[in-house]
């Protein structure tokens, strides 16, 4: 559980990084989101409460989708999101991806929702960094 809720904390901190970014709990102190110009690119829930933590993120690669899918107790994000590429990844599961790969598949989120403003911020950040 403690690896766990560590990936949690790597990839809250990676996505609140990413320009524009922004935190929001629409539902409650139980579940976090995080934003850009008003649309979630990951939802996170929390970490500390009785189920281990996980994360939701979209994913339109079809590469990536299915990577993320294959991943121990994945699954399609609920609520119907899942048919729009969003894929439910528990991290507590023996298995589960490591922090590197989950910020990689949040910074494909964020790219989806995006402005292209903002993704050029990141780009260069990228490429100075």
């Amino acid at each position: 559980m403690k690896n766990a809720v560590r990936k949690w904390e790597q990839v809250r901190s990676f996505a609140l990084d990413l320009p524009g970014a922004v935190e929001e709990f629409p539902w409650g102190p139980e579940d976090c989101v995080i934003k850009v110009n008003k649309k979630i690119f990951v939802f996170l829930g929390n970490a500390d409460g009785p189920n281990p933590p996980g994360l939701s993120v979209k994913l339109k690669d079809a590469d990536l989708h299915e990577h993320a899918m294959g991943m121990p107790g994945a699954e399609p994000t609920g609520y119907g999101l899942g048919r729009a590429g969003w894929v439910s990844v528990p991290l507590g599961e023996k298995g589960a991806p490591a922090a590197e790969l989950l910020c990689e598949w949040v910074e494909e989120s964020y790219r989806t929702v995006a402005p292209k403003s903002l993704i050029k911020e990141l780009d260069a950040r990228t490429a100075a960094g």
